[in-house]
This record gives structure tokens, C-alpha cells and sequence, in this order.
């Protein structure tokens, strides 16, 4: 890397990753940097909560993406702090100066200011959550099994699922799958098919983003798997007890949030207004204002489209960071400039369980078996890679025929889990 011009980016999600890799022909010194050392696939981690599949099935080395772009240095670090008068990122392990820098850190839940909650229902934004949330799934499982009493074994067979976006329909829809068929015969003292999924969201229909048809489908499809459907209802979680529901107590051994999410940190970096989700406004070419050598994308950029904001979904990180990638190298003499940034819709698409799917093009739209099938192909299409795919759509393919959900490894054990056992002792 023999070149002074420098290009900084904070984060390997589809948003970092795709400008990177869009810079390759960039005659630039390029530094990635991110906490962790892999690129993750959001949109099947509720598959991994729901021992569906195994975290490195979603999830690669970026190192090993990007292995063969030499004009890349990858970086495991923790940002600390965004100098933008002298131009440099401060991190853990020292600074990094840049002509050009690129925010990509995408966002994580959001408890709308009660973050102790967190502890008790777990939101699902990182393969460590993913494991958090599988661990009490089947540790549930494994309580009511040696339950000493009715009550207590209703408990660990009640599952919460807080927030009726595309994640938590998902959740939901898994769950019921999971104590339907993958776990109905290995049990000798309870019924998991007895268990209660209950998802409870806070206005009148489930995916509001998407058109009210497909809303109401998603809703009675997902009782026909045996979710309770909660709306128009607010929840409190009531530490390890269970929730709270118009005052009233529900015991849950299990809850999952899925009701919000935020950019944490980027306002704090910039010193700049957000909205209240943490999300920075930029211009028409994604640029900081008052500070245009700073881009933002992906989840924690706020750009502005028809009446409302881009969404925070994979394929419009992969747009922004693509666009971004193409003005620097117009900056770099090495291509033309794209102009403002435009975002082009490709549609929202919800699983809702076995055989049962939404789908939403605009003009087209799609629900039940097809649109599973749909759900399935753009899913696998967007994985990282030829392995990842081949062996996701095999995993799906064994698992459908089978109603086999393999990846079910309890890797560690809660604190509480332990405290009853030294009970027993």
C-alpha cells in the first residue's frame, strides 16, 4: 500500500463490506475496522436462535472475504471516537487517520430507555444473541421437563416474544415450529407442543411496513401454528418473572425482544442532531454535513425517501454502500460520479413459518407456499460465497423433509440454571 490517499470504514455489515469491495480498483490504502472478526447475515439470525442453523452457516471470516483485495487492511478493533477536525477514528488499539471516512456500524435494539430489561429479554442483532436467546429456548424446555410443579412447568413453557416486525413474526413463527415437531417425541414428561408462544405488538396489525392484506395473513398464519397474537398492547418485562400487561403479571421462563432498534455512538462521534432512533441525516450523495469527507450508510444513516426514510434493511445498506464506493472513486479519477443517491425499493419479504411466508414487490405481491419458496431463494442468494449457500439450502431442504431442527447445543448455561443444581446438591 504505497499510496497517501486513505479511506477509513467503521464496520463490515452489507453496507461496509459492499463499499470495500467496490473499492478494489482503488488506487488507496483502505482500513476496515469492526469489533468482530466476521461479516454476519442478519436477516437468518432468528435461525440460529431458533436451532434452525449453526452460527458459521450465517456468518463468514472477513479476512477471508476479503483475503484476495490487496488494497485492504482489516483491522479487529473497538471504536473509541471520530476526530473529524484532524481526520482520524480512535480506537483501542491506536488511531487511524483517513481522507475519507465511511460509517457503516448498523444499529442494535432498542429498550426505549429502560435498557435494564435487557438482562431479561434479550434482543437479537449478533451471533452472541443468537446463542443467548437458543440457550433459553432449550433450557426452558429442559426445566419443564423436571419441573417440581404445574405452575413452574407452565412457566418454562411460555414463551414471550415482544414486537410484531419481521423478527419477532419470525421468532415466533420458529418457536412454534420448534415445540410442534422438532422436539415432540424427545420428551418423556412433558407435551413441548403444550407450550404457549404469545407475541404481543404495540399497534393494531403485525409487519406495518407492510400492505394490511399481508398484515392479516401473517397474523392468521401465525395462529394457526398456535401463536397467541397480542396487538395494541403495550409490555413491560418484569426481570426474570415474565412480563407485564395492562398491570397484569404473565410468569415466562423466556422473553424475546424484538420491539425497536437504535445506532448507538455515531451522534456522539459526529457531535450532530439524530432522530430519536440515533440516525444521522446526510445529503443527497450521503455525506456529513459540515463535514463531507465523512459518508454514513446503512442502519445509521437517516436519507430521506418519498415520505419517509430509506428502511434499515440489507439491500438498501448494499445500495448506499455501493453508491458510496462509486463516488470515491470518481474522487480518485477512477470512474464518474453517481450523483445523489437514489434508492430503489426491491420489496419486504417476512417468514412466517413452515410453508408460510409474505411478500411484497408493490404491484406484486405474494403469501403462503410460493412466497416461502421466494423467502428461501433471495435469502441463499444474498449469502457470502458458493459454501454458505449450498449448505444453507441443503440444511432447509433436510430439515423441511425431516421437521429436523439439528443445531440445538446449549453452549452455556445460565446463572440460574446453575443455582437451582447446587440447590439439588
Amino acid at each position: 500500500m504505497g499510496t497517501k490517499y486513505k479511506i477509513v470504514v467503521i464496520g463490515a455489515g452489507f453496507g461496509g463490506l459492499t463499499a470495500v469491495q467496490g473499492l478494489k480498483r482503488a488506487d488507496a490504502e483502505i482500513t476496515l475496522i469492526d469489533k468482530r472478526n466476521h461479516h454476519l447475515f442478519q436477516p437468518l439470525l432468528y435461525q440460529v436462535a431458533t436451532a434452525g442453523l449453526s452460527p458459521s452457516d450465517i456468518a463468514w471470516p472477513i479476512r477471508t472475504i476479503l483475503a484476495k483485495q490487496d488494497n485492504v487492511r482489516v483491522i479487529l478493533g473497538d471504536v473509541a471516537d471520530v476526530d473529524v477536525a484532524s481526520k482520524k477514528v480512535m480506537t483501542d488499539i491506536g488511531d487511524f487517520h483517513y481522507d475519507h471516512l465511511i460509517i457503516a456500524t448498523g444499529a442494535r435494539h432498542s429498550y426505549f430507555g429502560k435498557d435494564h430489561w435487557e438482562r431479561s429479554a434479550p434482543g437479537l442483532k449478533r451471533i452472541i444473541d443468537a446463542t443467548e436467546i437458543r440457550k433459553r429456548i432449550l433450557i426452558a424446555f429442559e426445566r419443564a421437563e423436571t419441573a417440581c410443579d404445574e405452575a413452574e412447568t407452565r412457566r418454562q413453557l411460555t414463551f414471550f416474544v415482544i414486537g410484531g416486525g419481521p423478527t419477532g413474526v419470525e421468532v415466533a413463527g420458529a418457536i412454534a415450529e420448534l415445540a410442534n415437531h422438532a422436539l415432540k417425541k424427545e420428551f418423556r414428561s412433558i407435551d413441548p407442543g403444550s407450550a404457549r408462544v404469545v407475541l404481543a405488538h404495540g399497534t393494531d396489525r403485525l409487519l406495518p411496513a407492510f400492505p394490511e392484506d399481508l398484515s392479516a395473513y401473517a397474523k392468521e398464519a401465525l395462529e394457526k401454528l398456535g401463536v397467541e397474537v397480542i396487538l395494541n398492547q403495550l409490555v413491560a418485562v418484569d426481570g426474570d418473572r415474565g412480563i407485564s400487561m395492562d398491570g397484569e403479571d404473565t410468569p415466562a421462563a423466556t422473553v424475546i425482544w424484538a420491539a425497536g432498534v437504535q445506532v448507538p455512538d455515531v451522534a456522539h462521534w459526529l457531535n450532530i442532531e439524530t432522530d430519536p432512533s440515533g440516525r444521522v441525516p446526510v445529503g443527497d450523495d450521503l455525506s456529513v454535513e459540515g463535514a463531507p469527507d465523512v459518508y454514513v450508510i446503512g442502519d445509521a444513516a437517516l436519507v430521506s425517501w418519498k415520505d419517509n426514510s430509506v428502511p434499515g434493511i440489507a439491500p438498501a445498506a448494499k445500495q448506499a454502500g455501493s453508491h458510496v464506493a462509486k463516488t470515491l472513486l470518481a474522487k480518485l479519477g477512477s470512474g464518474r460520479d453517481p450523483g445523489a443517491f437514489k434508492y430503489s425499493h426491491k420489496g419486504n419479504l417476512a417468514t412466517i413459518g413452515r410453508n408460510s411466508a409474505v411478500c411484497d414487490f408493490g404491484k406484486l405481491k405474494f403469501k403462503g407456499r410460493f412466497a416461502w419458496w421466494l423467502w428461501g431463494v433471495a435469502h441463499i442468494y444474498f449469502l457470502i460465497g458458493v459454501r454458505a449457500p449450498f449448505i444453507v439450502a441443503t440444511r432447509w431442504f433436510w430439515d423441511y423433509v425431516t421437521y429436523s431442527k439439528g443445531s440445538r447445543l446449549i453452549t452455556g448455561v445460565l446463572p440460574l440454571f446453575e443455582e437451582s443444581e447446587k440447590t439439588k446438591d
